[in-house]
């Protein structure tokens, strides 16, 4: 019988992957760079991993188990009901955090996406998570009191994600508040069953 896995040791592996994709893309991509980038010693990740695609995977999944775990703290903070100025509030925060403190996440899923166009087992595994993302923000929606249909939940999600490709593949720290404030509301504006 195998041992249990280290899912601590996973979720550095896949922090590592994260890692190693923003700051090389797919080309310094190896799971040599994710043992050193991780911290771990060599050969870990192809223990974890035994190809390619499978680390691939494993960090576009942790990069929707990062996002959910945000946005769960997020709505933990707040107390619903919210209505639309407030939606739009959330937005443009989420946006400004996702593009500022998060800009290397995002740089790692962006080349992930691209990757995905080569790669049909990747491309799978990213549309089982924008669909998982898209049915957690229609409940965070839910529970906030908001009346946003799961249709309109995965156009903002669209809408949301062309935004923050703009702000995060620009000019590192030229995103504020203003920015992000302009785009969140028109985001929503666009969404009938919300204006």
């Amino acid at each position: 019988m195998a041992p249990p896995p280290n899912l601590a040791r996973r979720r550095a592996l896949a922090d590592g992957a994260l890692r190693v994709l923003a700051a090389s893309g797919l080309h310094g991509f190896s799971h040599r760079a994710v043992d050193a980038a991780a911290e771990l010693p060599a050969g870990t990740a192809s223990n974890y991993f035994a190809s390619r695609d499978a680390l691939l995977s494993a960090a576009a999944e942790r990069v929707l188990e990062l996002h959910e775990e945000d946005m769960a703290a997020a709505h933990g903070l707040i107390a619903g009901p919210i209505d639309r100025e407030g939606l739009i509030g959330l937005m443009a925060m989420s946006l400004e955090f996702s593009a500022k403190l998060h800009r290397d996440r995002y740089l790692a899923i962006y080349e992930l996406t691209l990757e995905a166009v080569r790669r049909p087992p990747l491309q799978r595994t990213l549309d089982t998570m924008r669909d998982a993302a898209v049915d957690f923000t229609h409940a965070q929606h839910q529970a906030l009191g908001l009346g946003t249909s799961r249709e309109d939940v995965a156009t903002l999600i669209t809408l949301f994600g062309g935004a923050l490709f703009t702000l995060v593949t620009g000019q590192a720290g030229a995103v504020d508040a203003a920015t992000a404030g302009a785009l969140a509301r028109t985001m929503v504006a666009g969404i009938g069953s919300l204006g």
